[in-house]
């Protein structure tokens, strides 16, 4: 603990926390611009044919707003610490307008949508390129990969009770006493939603081996990992809000955990990509109607087609022009997250990867985290996911990653189309 931080000052950050706190609380922002079932049944109902009709029930933004008001009055944005509490101040403000009456469901919501989340063509801070470009890129290298016949077995799909039975089991070993329930419900807007306390899977959703893994390492292992060590940040509460200033570090963590437990696959790849290119397309102008039909010519399932662009258009204006921009953090979070771990282990700072867990943070957060820490406000993590827990399989990883990002692979491209040139394709055969 730092002796020369005066008790007054920890006072302090401990109010603006708790103030900043209080602030979020009133802000739900994907139950508050939730479609009911009844919308997708009237949709289809109708033959697909027709504009959805949705209503929303906005939020009072006022209470939000006096406690950011007053926690202002003793920021003093200058130090990581207070910069970091400012950040909190401006994505709290920025989400309770969005969610206010006179915007929610109109095209004001896009104006706010994309100061919290991005937008596809506005170059990634920090990164060149865009996350249309860089959904352009994914695609493309699935693309180049799709000549290649890969042997891949029909994946076996699996009923929400064993998923269930198997997740339960897994939550209860990783997080003893403080794992969450896990229940079976008939409706759900998405295969399954996790909160700190619980994860709720759709009853009649069907889930192959990878789908039960990604649900287990993006849902458990990442978001209620951080929720639960949030909710033990006694003197910094503001960690255990989820706002939209920590939605990129927690999706992109959420995603790199899929990859790093081999859960992934280039088919949820592609899905990622999909939502930024109808994300632009209906800030380009197109309706709900027309960003429904894209996702049906690429997944050739209605409900799932309807989930897909009811992403893109949940808050917004159904008619096109201003739809919410969340998805284009998950692969720019992604990036962002995979740069952080690389940089703290080239940086010899393996320390700063178990803060990112500590509660709902930015990468960006972090500096600030070591001086809350060295101060004694800010607790350890409790909870770990497994590959950060037993860090070897990452460590090695990085190492590979590392080597490989030095190496020139254009003259071994030459080699190899030289050497292989003349060689017949093989099918293998299973016996």
């Amino acid at each position: 603990m730092d002796s020369q931080v005066s008790d007054g000052e920890k006072d302090r950050i401990r109010q603006i926390a708790s103030l900043l706190y209080e602030a979020s609380r009133p802000i739900r922002i994907l139950k508050t611009i939730a479609w009911p079932p009844e919308v997708k049944e009237a949709f289809f109902a109708k033959k697909a044919q027709e504009l959805p009709k949705v209503t929303y029930t906005p939020i009072d933004p006022t209470p939000t707003l006096e406690a950011v008001r007053e926690a202002r009055r003793s920021i003093v944005p200058i130090s990581p610490i207070d910069l970091w509490l400012e950040r909190q101040a401006n994505s709290l403000e920025l989400a309770a307008r969005m969610l206010s009456p006179s915007v929610v469901g109109d095209n004001a919501f896009f104006e706010y949508s994309r100061q919290l989340y991005g937008e596809p063509t506005t170059p990634l801070r920090y990164f060149p390129i865009t996350p249309l470009e860089l959904s352009q890129s994914i695609c493309d290298t699935i693309d180049q990969l799709a000549h290649i016949e890969m042997d891949i077995a029909t994946p076996e799909y699996h009923r929400a009770e064993e998923v269930a039975r198997d997740i339960e089991r897994a939550v209860q070993n990783h997080f003893g006493e403080d794992a969450p329930k896990v229940e079976l419900v008939d409706k759900l807007s998405a295969n399954a939603l996790a909160t700190a306390s619980t994860i709720k899977i759709r009853r009649e959703a069907r889930f192959t081996d990878r789908d039960a893994s990604q649900l287990l390492n993006h849902e458990a292992y990442i978001h209620v990992t951080t929720s639960l060590n949030g909710k033990a940040q006694t003197d910094l509460p503001i960690l255990a809000a989820g706002h939209p200033g920590t939605t990129r570090t927690q999706e992109g963590l959420a995603v790199y955990a899929e990859i790093v437990s081999g859960s992934m696959e280039l088919d949820r790849l592609r899905r990622l990509a999909d939502r930024v290119f109808a994300i632009q397309m209906a800030v380009e102008g197109a309706d709900f109607l027309e960003v429904y039909r894209y996702f049906l010519e690429r997944v050739n399932n209605r409900d799932q087609a309807f989930e897909n662009a009811r992403r893109v258009f949940r808050g917004g204006d159904i008619r096109g022009g201003a739809p919410f921009t969340k998805d284009v953090v998950y692969l720019f979070g992604l990036l962002g997250v995979a740069s952080a771990i690389r940089t703290f282990f080239a940086a010899g700072r393996s320390d700063c990867l178990a803060l990112l867990f500590c509660g709902k943070l930015d990468f960006m957060d972090i500096p600030a985290l070591c001086e809350l820490y060295a101060m004694g406000l800010c607790r350890a993590p409790r909870h770990l996911p497994p590959w950060v827990s037993d860090p070897r399989y990452l460590l090695s990883l990085l190492t590979y990653s590392i080597f490989m990002n030095k190496i020139e692979m254009e003259p071994l491209l030459v080699v190899a189309n030289k050497l292989l040139e003349s060689a017949p394709v093989v099918k293998l055969s299973r016996e």
